[in-house]
């Protein structure tokens, strides 16, 4: 029997000594003063044992908690050998807070009264903190997102006032329906509506834009995941489905496909356009170049002309300097002819007198004659002679002063017309001058009107290459345009 005893005895003693390994054990007086603790109660809490033993458990519980009605309870019912087991938070040193999972036992002696109290422990803080980040994140969740839950054969289980208020139910009337009055009659009766389910039972996650029928039969479309929830033997037993409104987006996304609809119709059209218009601006350039091309050798040829014109006009000044040079000499000319007109008169009013005296000495001759009789006839006859002589003299000398006054009329004459002439070669002069200038500066200007009229039509050779560019950007823009459209068709769906 003592053999039995001692072996009973070691194994409890090797109990204990497994316990003391893997536990954080404290022991406390029934008046909570600490009594020793072993090292894995002192790491957890930050102390060593000389600033625990002999210290009230107090000092491991907040002020407020140790000040109240329960925290004396709890120590009341342990002094009556009621064991006390939870999840704890406890005050470490330093004020950290560490969170246990412990049993408080009490030690009964042999009389069956309470002799001590015996903690054991595990340090449940990671867990706890762990525990309260997800609970932190589930609440949060639950906040913002509508929540149901449903057993594995579609019955609801329970869903927040997210979900109601999104589909606009009570709890009441949803709890214990099937989620196919969330669908319409045509999808509820559908293979793909029962594929949906045989994959949830299989534990797979679903993930999508869905359409749902809220209360009275409004439209409800939701973003949304049905989440298999699996036991501890890796079983799903229940779907949670996280969702979130996005009716208004569909709406804004159905009037975008509408708008964009419109927009492209009226960019196809602009487009549309925009090509042919560029074509036809590509065929006016090209119709362009060619004329400015003929522009410029016209006005090549212009210039050329105008040389020409200017190096005429030139010749015709320095002839027309010559003609009034020549006229000038002329007009000098006719006036000394003038004055030698007007000298030979002088000339013939002597001879008229040198004839009127002859004729004058001829009629005495004549007289002397006729008293001479017979002996004067032979001078009669010479005096006749020379009478008849002095008479053609006079009649001479007056056909001489006639052609002489004649020579005089024509000389004067010419005179005026030389004087008409030189004033008119003048104004031809100053017109050949000023038309000369005029030339000069049309030559100019035609110079550089070819010099412009090519740049123009390199220019324009510029331009035809660009709009054969723009209409080349224009297939690339209509292509990209088209792209867009897909994507933005893809988009509005």
């Amino acid at each position: 029997m003592l053999a039995g005893f001692l072996k009973q005895f070691r194994v409890m003693a090797a109990t204990l000594t497994a316990l003391d390994r893997s536990q954080a054990v404290i022991e406390f007086a029934m008046d909570g003063t600490v009594l020793i603790a072993n090292r894995n109660f002192l790491k957890a809490m930050g102390y060593t044992l000389a600033e625990i033993q002999g210290k009230s458990h107090g000092m491991f519980v907040e002020e407020a908690e140790r000040n109240g009605a329960a925290y004396k309870t709890f120590w009341e019912a342990l002094r009556r050998g009621e064991y006390q087991a939870a999840q704890f938070k406890r005050i470490g040193k330093g004020g950290k807070e560490v969170w246990i999972e412990a049993s408080y036992n009490p030690i009964l002696d042999t009389k069956g009264r309470p002799l001590k109290v015996v903690k054991y422990a595990t340090d449940v803080t990671a867990q706890k903190m762990e525990y309260a980040d997800l609970r932190g994140q589930m609440d949060a969740i639950r906040k913002s997102q509508a929540v149901i839950e449903f057993t594995m054969d579609g019955t609801v289980l329970t869903a927040n006032d997210g979900f109601l208020g999104t589909l606009g139910y009570t709890l009441a009337e949803v709890q214990g329906k099937p989620h196919a009055m969330f669908v319409d009659t045509a999808y509820r009766d559908s293979a793909d509506y029962r594929a949906f389910w045989d994959a949830l039972r299989r534990g797979e996650y679903k993930a999508a834009q869905f359409r749902r029928l809220g209360k009275g039969g409004r439209e409800v479309w939701i973003e949304a995941s049905y989440n298999p929830i699996f036991d501890l033997n890796g079983r799903p037993f229940k779907v949670v489905k996280y969702a979130t409104d996005i009716t208004r987006q569909v709406q804004m996304l159905a009037d975008l496909k509408v708008l964009i609809d419109k927009n492209f119709g009226e960019i196809d059209h602009a487009m549309d356009q925009t090509t042919r218009q560029s074509g036809d601006a590509l065929t006016a350039a090209g119709e362009t170049s060619g004329a400015v091309q003929m522009m410029a050798s016209s006005a090549e040829e212009l210039a050329a002309s105008i040389r020409e014109i200017s190096q005429s006009m030139a010749q015709s000044r320095t002839a027309a300097e010559s003609a009034a040079n020549l006229a000038d000499k002329a007009d000098a000319s006719t006036q000394r002819l003038a004055e030698v007109a007007r000298s030979m008169e002088g000339v013939v009013e002597v001879i008229r007198g040198i004839a009127g005296q002859i004729n004058l000495l001829a009629l005495n001759a004549t007289i002397e004659a006729a008293r001479a009789g017979d002996a004067g006839k032979g001078f009669a006859v010479v005096a006749t002679e020379v009478k008849n002589l002095a008479t053609q003299s006079a009649n001479a000398t007056q056909q001489i002063s006639d052609e002489i006054e004649g020579m005089q009329a024509v000389s004067g004459e010419v005179v005026g017309a030389l004087s008409t002439i030189r004033q008119s070669i003048g104004t031809v002069r100053e017109y050949v001058t000023s038309t000369a200038s005029a030339v000069e500066e049309q030559s100019a200007v035609t110079r550089d009107m070819s010099s412009n009229m090519q740049r123009t039509a390199v220019a324009v050779e510029t331009v035809t290459n660009n709009l054969g560019g723009i209409a080349a950007a224009i297939g690339h823009v209509g292509e990209a345009v088209t792209t867009t459209k897909r994507a933005a068709h893809v988009l509005a769906r």
